[in-house]
């Protein structure tokens, strides 16, 4: 397995990563102090960002994305974590692999739209009582005897929730089949029924709402559904899959280096007792630790994108990924923290906005808990490749 970079690959690295530097880094302390990104940098960063090809890179060219493989796009997605989510999502856009399920009008009405980045999409899975467990959900969908539905229920924690044009929303269709008698819908915002609630701070992710949305009767067409009846568990497992390696295993990654960075530059230029503080055992040895671990991390996920890339099931992999990208950024950002000391703990400095950040990430997409608890349950049912890969 060559793990060596092509020189497009180096390419696109650089780019993206000069894109966050020069374009998005600035407008970083604005987002943190209003809590919020002005429309019209907005609008600026995504024209931007559109006409170096940057937006929907991992979406397939037919479709008017940018194509990239699993690896490319995990590469692209650690330089994301670099900066401010919704400057993220702003620039290169949020377009969940599942809308390519969309078939005949969809495609035109809520696909194509959002891979140029005319529509915002959100996922609806998250519920009140259904967290981790996603087969849990009581959000319901009535058959209307015309070929219809009715939707209601409610979801909360629905990322971008404000700014959204439509929502893939998941729904039990079939009670009593469990896991198999849930299903997925496009509902566009401002359909009858459809209210948008209120906007759950948080304590980091500053700038991105988190919103509730409640369905009261919401009548929905035949084309509304996404994907085939009953299918839609399978189809979130999928999403939340990548979503899980993209958007916390890679971005995990991302940040972590980012912090790592500013901890050496200034490990190297605060002196005390005479000298640079990194030259103390202690200091350097959290230096050296956090550098272990993002490259572990980092391993874990380029060997996970590769087996998707050649074909294979990555699911308990991406699980593994999760959990340990997740954790290393938690334990480097406590490092910096301490590295820094009082001033670690200051607003004058990123690095507690990164610390407030990093908690979530061992949250959303599934807890540490539960995703420890599948790899545990696929190693007893005698699943040893996750930490031999030489078992056929």
């Amino acid at each position: 397995m060559d793990l060596t970079l092509s020189h497009e690959q180096r390419l696109l690295v650089d780019t993206v990563r000069d894109f966050i530097k020069t374009e998005l880094a600035p407008l970083e302390e604005a987002v943190e102090e209003t809590g919020a990104l002005a429309p019209e940098l907005a609008a600026e960063v995504f024209r931007k960002s559109s006409e170096l090809g940057l937006y929907a890179m991992n979406v397939p060219e037919e479709h008017g994305g940018g194509g990239l493989s699993a690896l490319d796009t995990m590469l692209v997605e650690e330089q994301f974590g670099r900066t401010t989510d919704i400057l993220i999502r702003r620039a290169f856009g949020n377009v969940y692999e599942v809308l390519l399920a969309c078939e005949g009008d969809q495609v035109e009405r809520w696909l194509r739209p959002a891979v140029r980045g005319e529509r915002v999409c959100s996922i609806a899975i998250t519920e009140p009582g259904a967290g981790s467990d996603a087969a849990s959900i009581a959000t319901k969908a009535v058959e209307d005897g015309k070929g219809g539905w009715i939707l209601n229920g409610s979801k909360h924690f629905i990322s971008d929730g404000l700014v959204s044009d439509f929502f893939v929303v998941s729904a039990v269709t079939d009670p009593g089949k469990g896991a198999r008698g849930i299903s997925l819908f496009l509902v566009d915002k401002g359909t009858p029924g459809l209210t948008i609630g209120r906007d759950q701070p948080m304590m980091g992710l500053r700038g991105t709402s988190h919103v509730e949305l409640h369905f009261d009767n919401v009548p929905l067409q035949p084309i509304n559904m996404l994907g085939a009846r009953g299918e839609g568990f399978r189809m979130a497992l999928g999403v939340l899959g990548r979503v899980r390696l993209a958007q916390v295993g890679a971005r995990s990654i991302g940040k972590a280096t980012k912090v790592l960075d500013l901890m050496v530059d200034y490990a190297r230029e605060r002196k005390q007792f005479g000298q640079a503080i990194g030259e103390f055992q202690l200091v350097g040895q959290m230096l050296a630790d956090s550098a272990l671990e993002i490259n572990a991390a980092r391993l874990a996920l380029w060997q996970t994108a590769i087996e998707i890339d050649e074909g294979r099931d990555p699911r308990t992999r991406i699980s593994l990924v999760k959990v340990q990208a997740a954790e290393t950024l938690g334990r480097v950002v406590d490092r910096a923290v301490q590295l820094f000391g009082g001033m670690g703990f200051c607003k004058d400095l990123p690095i507690e906005r990164y610390y407030r950040d990093a908690r979530i990430y061992r949250i959303f997409d599934g807890t540490s808990e539960i995703h420890r608890t599948v790899m545990a349950r696929m190693l007893m049912k005698g699943e040893p490749t996750l930490y031999d890969p030489f078992v056929a």
